[in-house]
């Protein structure tokens, strides 16, 4: 079915906030198009887990099962594409695309996820969602009791170590450089027998993406069997910010309880707007998203 120029609702970002928010508002027979360039966040994930009934499930089987489902909502559209520029309209907004077209639509909703932006560290992005970890939510219970590493530094290795410490015994903490913990974090982790390495990292050893050793500048390897590891992260999309969107300190898109953007009209869900990442949070927020929209236009028409 052709795509019709103005819909009630765009969304950028077809993963599962998007697909979420579209299922509650194809639900509610609003026009929705829905964007999306096909690159989740979660597609070096082999598989998902925490999701009550999905876990377990390779990702691209649950978005794709997701996106069938919403499919048969008659007033959801798709378009496969990349949203290069949006502005605001006398109506609403126009977003347009890497192929030229241009869609407006009356409520705009990000679903864009977030950018990991990996260190150049041989074996890293190899064993990047396999055994190299971001959360112990979605990954933890698979590596439990297994030879772990913590790469980060600061507060956010201590919050790591105080969460990963109850899924294995056999824990350190790697802080690639100097290490910056308070004179009680370093207490609390000696007194948990949690080591502390401070050596520079040349690279990983894996197999296939299995994690077998961290090799430092000098030579001498780390035997692990995983490894969570705080990476820093960007927007996928600038276009919040141009169209003025605030941030906060952590890079995420500003949500008020409504998942409401600082500007009119426009709101945000799943990674982009939240530190909790996850498909069941994604899913969660993507269609509260949908119903507090849906009943934004409820009250903007009535």
């Amino acid at each position: 079915m052709p795509i019709p120029s103005h819909s009630d609702v765009i969304i950028i970002g077809g993963s599962y906030a998007g697909l979420s928010a579209a299922m509650a508002l194809g639900r509610s027979l609003r026009k929705t198009l829905v964007i999306d360039s096909g690159s989740p966040c979660n597609r070096f994930t082999p598989h998902s887990h925490n999701f009550l009934t999905q876990d377990g499930k390779p990702p691209a089987e649950i978005s794709t099962s997701a996106r069938q489902q919403v499919a048969q909502y008659d007033t959801v559209r798709f378009y496969e594409g990349e949203v290069l520029g949006g502005t605001e309209t006398d109506d609403g907004f126009a977003i347009t695309t890497g192929s030229g077209d241009t869609f407006t639509g009356t409520k705009l909703i990000f679903a864009t996820g977030i950018n990991d932006q990996l260190p150049e560290m041989p074996g890293f992005a190899d064993c990047w969602g396999k055994s190299v970890i971001h959360c112990p939510y979605c990954h933890g219970y698979e590596f439990r009791g297994r030879k772990t590493g913590i790469l980060a530094n600061g507060d956010r290795a201590f919050h790591l170590a105080s969460l990963v410490n109850n899924l294995t015994s056999d824990l350190s903490v790697v802080t690639n450089g100097q290490s910056h913990f308070t004179e009680e974090q370093t207490a609390r982790l000696q007194q948990r027998s949690i080591p502390i390495f401070e050596s520079g990292i040349a690279g990983i050893s894996h197999r296939d993406g299995q994690i077998q050793n961290l090799v430092f500048d000098d030579g001498t390897v780390m035997l692990l069997e995983a490894l969570y590891a705080s990476v820093p992260f960007v927007q996928h999309t600038d276009i919040p910010l141009t169209l003025g969107c605030d941030f906060n300190k952590q890079g995420y898109i500003q949500v008020d309880e409504f998942q409401k953007t600082t500007v009119p009209g426009v709101f945000a869900c799943g990674d982009n707007s939240s530190m909790m990442r996850s498909v069941a949070n994604a899913v969660a927020t993507g269609n509260f998203t949908g119903a507090m929209v849906n009943r934004e236009l409820t009250e903007e028409l009535f």
